[in-house]
């Protein structure tokens, strides 16, 4: 007749008396947050970035849903306007004869036009980047104002 294995035999053979003090926590990396149980012995390492304590770090902040939506819809705006440029650059464009250096000087100012728009907005996101959100909005907008594109709005009112 076989005999059942004492369960306790087992975990006898996995540990060792006094061996719980030398298991050391459980740890996240900073930024990670632990849940359920047990998560309250769950230790955080916190060291030091760039010479600075954790806890004096302020935690990363991100933009609203409404922030999100606006800077789309101002980023499409630019979109469009670089297609302005170029269409109404494509309209005015003139014969060699009409500048000095002919139609090289031209093309080369056209196409700094239309990239104008992109250029701004990737400089105004990544110069504000540690700003308020208002103040990001606010050179979007002035540059909004700025690079509007005259030549093709121009030559859609009339001939």
């Amino acid at each position: 007749m076989a005999t059942e294995p004492d369960p306790s035999l087992d975990d006898d053979a996995l540990s060792w008396d006094g061996d719980e003090s030398l298991v050391a926590p459980p740890k996240l990396n900073r930024g990670w947050t632990a849940v359920g149980k047990g998560s309250e012995t769950v230790e955080v390492i916190r060291e030091p970035v760039d010479g600075v304590a954790v806890a004096e770090q302020p935690a990363p902040v991100g933009l609203s849903n409404a922030a999100l939506i606006g800077l789309g819809i101002i980023g499409g705006i630019f979109v469009l306007y670089t297609v302005g440029w170029i269409i109404g650059g494509l309209r005015l464009q003139p014969d060699g004869e009409q500048l000095a250096a002919g139609t090289i000087q031209y093309a080369i100012a056209a196409w700094v036009a239309a990239a104008a728009p992109a250029i701004w907005f990737a400089a105004v996101m990544y110069l504000t980047r540690a700003s308020k959100t208002w103040v990001r909005f606010v050179w979007l907008a002035a540059g909004a104002v700025l690079l509007v594109p005259w030549p093709f709005v121009w030559g859609g009112m009339g001939s």
